[in-house]
């Protein structure tokens, strides 16, 4: 096991920036690939896990064949609820609008905030309870125009939002596993077993995996490397010196991308209340870094 050094390489909040800015487009290329949701969810783990399987090999094998029981089923247990997390998420998109099903899946620093004390053993501060608090009122003002009232919409809503349960305990898990886990080992473990666990659930269903258009073959890919390998990968690193709580809060900037995105791609929307509501998630965000600076 390695221990975690004193100061990062470089500033976590660049990371951050990045992770969020790359998670963004993964609404984008799911809503572009013309394929089964659970497909699209087994096709982005598991092109990563295959990007990663050299450098692993290399880098960090002696690692992972080390793990003790304790941190090897925290770790297979993070990449179950990222499988789920996909799986409720990118299903969501085939009912409701990209706005909101991202605003939803990220209501998760809520729940970051009402599972810390029983997952991470955590105490949520003062400060980041009010960033928390002001990122769910930005997240519903972003959403709100929007929220469907019933039918097929109102599923997707529901998938969504459980999507945003699942980020938040795969959020937590890796919190307490990255404190003396090395990030190749971590992700490699994660993205792994949300890998098998989407592909056998594809395979049992019957699912068509092949004979996919250029376009789609390409959204995938796109999903792989910069969705899940610079995204996921980004905030992942982060949490060594971050709290769940504030690489959650951070993450409520995807909403604001992907709106634009969305308004970009699919020409969805750009109203007022998004607006505003990407305003109170920035500062949601900014109150969250400075209590989590003065802190360290």
């Amino acid at each position: 096991m390695q221990t975690a050094p004193d100061a990062p390489l470089f500033n976590p909040w660049l990371a951050l920036v990045a992770g969020v800015m790359a998670v963004s487009t993964g609404a984008i290329f799911a809503r572009l690939a013309d394929a089964p949701p659970l497909v699209i969810a087994a096709y982005r783990v598991g092109l990563a896990v295959l990007v990663l399987l050299p450098i692993v090999w290399i880098k960090a094998r002696n690692e992972i064949i080390s793990l003790g029981r304790q941190e090897m089923f925290l770790a297979l247990g993070a990449g179950f609820f990222l499988a789920l997390h996909f799986a409720t998420w990118i299903s969501s998109l085939e009912y409701t609008s990209v706005a909101n099903s991202v605003v939803l899946v990220n209501t998760n620093p809520l729940w970051v905030g009402l599972l810390t004390p029983l997952i991470a053993r955590e105490r949520i501060k003062k400060a980041a309870f009010i960033s928390i608090l002001i990122s769910i009122i930005g997240a519903a003002i972003i959403g709100a125009g929007d929220f469907a009232s019933g039918g097929q919409a109102l599923i997707g809503d529901l998938l969504a939002l459980a999507g945003g349960v699942c980020a938040a305990i795969y959020l937590l898990l890796g919190r307490k596993l990255r404190r003396n886990l090395s990030l190749l080992a971590y992700i490699f473990v994660c993205y792994g077993s949300a890998a098998i666990i989407l592909w056998t659930v594809v395979l049992l269903l019957g699912l068509p995996y092949t004979g996919f258009s250029g376009r789609t073959i390409t959204a995938l890919w796109c999903m792989a490397l910069v969705a899940q390998l610079i995204g996921h990968t980004s905030y992942n690193w982060a949490l060594k010196w971050f709290s769940a709580g504030l690489i959650a809060v951070s993450l409520l900037g995807e909403p604001i991308c992907s709106a634009v995105l969305a308004y970009i791609f699919f020409d969805e929307g750009l109203t007022m209340g998004k607006i505003i509501g990407g305003v109170l998630i920035m500062s949601a965000i900014y109150i969250a870094g400075v209590s989590e600076t003065r802190k360290r």
